[in-house]
């Protein structure tokens, strides 16, 4: 599972629609309808949220507005409506991490796509999430 910290207009289609249902899967885990991913790393942010569900709801909003903007026809009835809650916070460092990581997963699985993105040097975070300074996140799985 990978719920991205970067904006959903990095994404490649393939991300895009992988997030998606990612994102899908992590609200079911939020809301108890499955035993799977409880305790994912990813969830760990949504889970520490005032209102984890309200949070993952307004995540997913975001690559919905995002799919939307291509042409693509995403399913937004999944989706709660919802109030703004409060910002969730990645360093600096994790956004880096995130973006190298699509690097090189677009390197072999898309590299016209990479041309969008490589020379990028000011990362823009998904909507929902608020800059703050400091290295890769604790939850993150390195590789």
């Amino acid at each position: 599972m990978r719920l991205w910290s970067i904006h959903p207009q990095y994404l490649d289609t393939k991300g895009l629609v992988a997030v998606w249902r990612e994102g899908l899967l992590a609200k079911a885990v939020l809301e108890g309808k499955t035993k799977g991913y409880t305790n994912h790393p990813q969830l760990i942010r949504f889970q520490q949220n005032d209102s984890p569900l309200l949070a993952i709801n307004q995540y997913l909003h975001a690559i919905v507005d995002e799919a939307d903007a291509r042409g693509y026809n995403f399913d937004r009835t999944k989706l709660r409506n919802t109030v703004d809650v409060n910002e969730l916070t990645v360093t600096v460092g994790q956004l880096n991490y995130e973006l190298e990581h699509l690097r090189k997963k677009l390197t072999l699985r898309a590299p016209h796509e990479l041309e969008r993105i490589v020379k990028v040097e000011t990362i823009t975070p998904h909507p929902l999430f608020r800059i703050i300074e400091g290295d890769v996140e604790e939850w993150e799985k390195l590789k």
